[in-house]
């Protein structure tokens, strides 16, 4: 069975203790806690010393996604605490400013393939030049990204064919035309199992949808039949 997690900003926007205590008690054992804003990258460090985490047993940060240059230095320098702790830092590389600093994270630092709206990282060809860029950086595969760019799943396909070795862990929700995370519809259930047998089953699979309390373990469902194991998938006859 696959490891399914939450991103606390899908569950409690702006409100990481929030989005963890909705996890707490649950089978769950994966978490991202999300910093999109910079404003809320500094609390959210300064809150682990009394934060809870001892049921997760992979967990992320994900960086601001929008930061001057001014700043840059700064946010990396912080982030630094995090990969000391084993942490993956989830980064859009379309955020970046200066490639030097980010090479500081070395392999913790995690590239997320973007959407339709970036100028950057929506395809194959442009994370090859952000990995050349960063030759240690590892890769956070966004299925409904990759979804909403191409909704053949072509590119999810050479996406992970071509850094399936950098793959430390795939973003789950389906994207709306809006570049909103929405939870998982029937079409987009069949789409993602398109490239499932290209996920290896070991990989946390971490939901941004925006679901109620109330609905976690069934919107976990829909997960697994999105993306089953290779031993759950059906035999082909």
């Amino acid at each position: 069975m696959r490891t399914i997690g939450f991103s606390s900003g899908a569950l409690a926007y702006a409100d990481f203790r929030r989005g963890v205590a909705m996890l707490q008690g649950k089978d769950i054992h994966s978490v991202e806690l999300s910093a999109l804003r910079h404003s809320e990258l500094g609390p959210l460090l300064r809150g682990l010393a009394d934060l809870d985490l001892s049921q997760f047993s992979y967990i992320a940060v994900h960086a601001p996604s929008e930061f001057g240059a001014d700043d840059e230095e700064e946010i990396v320098t912080m982030l630094q605490t995090v990969c000391r702790r084993g942490w993956s830092v989830i980064l859009h590389p379309d955020a970046i400013h200066d490639f030097s600093l980010w090479r500081r994270l070395g392999e913790w630092l995690c590239i997320e393939n973007t959407d339709k709206r970036k100028p950057v990282g929506r395809t194959a060809p442009e994370l090859a030049k952000i990995f050349h860029e960063l030759p240690e950086a590892s890769l956070c595969f966004d299925i409904g990204h990759a979804r909403q760019v191409d909704s053949t799943m072509t590119e999810a396909h050479f996406i992970l064919k071509q850094f399936g070795a950098r793959l430390r862990q795939v973003h789950v929700s389906e994207v709306n035309t809006r570049s909103k995370h929405d939870p998982l519809s029937v079409a987009s259930i069949l789409a993602f199992q398109e490239v499932a047998d290209l996920i290896p089953d070991d990989i946390p699979l971490i939901l941004e949808t925006p679901v109620p309390e109330g609905e976690i373990a069934f919107e976990m469902d829909r997960v697994r039949e999105a993306l089953p194991t290779r031993e759950e998938m059906p035999v082909a006859i």
